[in-house]
């Protein structure tokens, strides 16, 4: 299905048929197949609305920059076109920025959490150095004659995410990392659970007990030896798991 938002076309899956709603949110580069299990699983008891954010999956993609805002807009403005009330929202990665940037001003049910992005990297010297060092390199390399070599540079730089985009979606990536949600923690007034990956890279699990200690109220389950995408990779834990977060929820 899908619903005209911001003037885009934005693809979801509609399953179950109870009063409580919940909301699926994917991580970036995603779509809604990583999340259909939990959809089949939970509509027995709940409504559960699967989103393909704008950029991804189905739905349209945007032609200027969209941040964490703007996303959050989206999804404000399509809880109330399909006249969704309290929902909860289960997120992943990236869908934790926008679940996260969402909450702080609407209200949520209950949230769940998963290898959440939003929080600032921890940077070394390392980093440092090679960040600026690129910089330097960049503006050598448009001296004359320079110009193939400074294109073959920027092709390589950035992490595979950034390369793997282009035009209005590279620059809202670029929008998006660099915004440290920390600051609206907070402001949750929900009850949340963290589900985190001990050996996730992406998102380590530091971010996760910074969250807990962060947001209000939350609790954080570790998911041993798996990395970001441990809800996924053990699918049937992770639905246990929010089956017990959710069972006065159920309907």
């Amino acid at each position: 299905m899908k619903v005209k938002i911001l003037d885009l076309n934005v693809n979801y899956t509609k399953a179950g048929n109870k009063d409580q709603a919940v909301i699926l949110l994917h991580g970036w580069g995603q779509n809604t197949s990583m999340m259909e299990p939990v959809s089949d699983y939970l509509s027995e008891f709940f409504t559960v609305y699967n989103l393909d954010f704008p950029g991804f999956g189905q739905s349209d993609t945007p032609n200027t920059t969209w941040g964490v805002d703007v996303y959050s807009e989206m999804l404000a403005k399509f809880i109330e076109e399909l006249d969704i009330n309290n929902p909860i929202i289960i997120a992943h990665s990236f869908g934790v920025r926008v679940a996260i940037y969402y909450a702080k001003d609407h209200d949520v049910k209950k949230m769940i959490f998963t290898g959440g992005a939003g929080i600032r990297p921890k940077r070394g010297l390392k980093y440092y150095t090679r960040t600026y060092s690129y910089k330097l390199a960049k503006q050598v390399l448009k001296l004359p004659g320079l110009s193939k070599k400074r294109e073959a540079m920027m092709k390589n730089a950035g992490s595979e995410d950034y390369r793997a985009l282009s035009g209005a979606m590279r620059a809202s990536f670029v929008e998006i990392v660099n915004l440290d949600l920390t600051p609206y923690l907070k402001d949750i007034k929900c009850e949340v659970l963290l589900v985190w990956g001990s050996l996730d890279d992406a998102t380590p699990l530091w971010m996760g007990q910074k969250m807990e200690r962060e947001i209000p109220n939350a609790g954080l389950a570790v998911f041993e030896n798996d990395g970001h995408y441990a809800y996924f990779n053990q699918m049937p834990r992770f639905l246990s798991v929010i089956d017990i977060f959710l069972k006065e929820d159920k309907v």
